[in-house]
């Protein structure tokens, strides 16, 4: 009766460790196919940088649009003198000359940034564009 207790110990303990065995091998397999899945990523989202000039989607606010290039400099530089915090790109949009401010990411940090210029500037509206990444210190 003993023998057949202990051998029953002996059998339970070595199921235990030949399963726990198993469960290590099968979380470092896992561990391994986790770490290719990053850097495969790592290797698209770098590529993807090449091909894109290192631009990506985001937003930004459209200040002013004319024909009128002078005008359109003219709000830059009023704009650039008020708010130094913000970067304002001026582009030309056939036919018109257009002042667009800021790289969001997301459509809610544009919007926090227009409820900060909406009184001075009410005629204000996000857009998307291509944003570029920002600057690290």
């Amino acid at each position: 009766m003993y023998f057949a207790y202990f051998y029953g110990v002996k059998y339970r303990l070595f199921l235990i460790l030949i399963l726990g065995c198993f469960s290590v091998v099968f979380s470092q397999e896992n561990q391994t196919q986790t770490l290719l899945k990053v850097k495969t990523l790592q290797e698209k989202k770098i590529e993807y940088n090449k091909r894109n000039n290192g631009e990506s989607d985001g937003y930004r606010l459209k200040i002013h649009f004319s024909a009128d290039r002078s005008k359109a400099k003219e709000v830059k530089t009023k704009f650039d003198a008020k708010y130094t915090d913000m970067i304002t790109y001026e582009d030309y949009q056939q036919p018109n000359f257009v002042i667009t401010v800021g790289d969001y990411k997301t459509k809610l940090e544009a919007y926090e940034a227009l409820k900060k210029i909406k009184d001075e500037y009410p005629y204000a509206f996000i857009v998307k564009s291509k944003i570029r990444p920002m600057k690290l210190n």
